[in-house]
């Protein structure tokens, strides 16, 4: 389980900035402005992933139609353990690219 009081000690849902109007008109790149190894949008995930409260019956198990194992992914983002998380993320879910952005 990720941090058992992460809920209480960051009580905000943080999303990542995203990039300029002007700048995303002129390409099909991602909205947000993170990147891929940048430290402080993976600081930014392991802090919103200490959220998790891992519930004894999670409502977004119910809420996710594929089944999602969303507190498992949260608890190993939290630890850093990014590989495992997609590993666990793929288990139930082939395309969470495009999943994600719809649910």
């Amino acid at each position: 389980m990720a941090d058992p009081q992460g809920f209480l000690h960051i009580r905000a849902r943080e999303l990542p900035p995203d990039r300029a109007v002007p700048v995303r008109l002129l390409d099909w790149h991602e909205v947000h402005a993170h990147h891929a190894g940048d430290p402080q949008a993976l600081a930014l995930v392991q802090r919103q992933a200490s959220r998790c409260m891992d519930c004894g019956v999670p409502f977004c198990h119910h809420a996710c139609p594929l089944g999602n194992l969303i507190p498992d992914w949260n608890d190993l983002a939290w630890r850093g353990q990014w590989a495992d998380a997609a590993e666990r993320l793929l288990a139930t879910n082939n395309f969470p690219e495009f999943t994600g952005r719809v649910c």
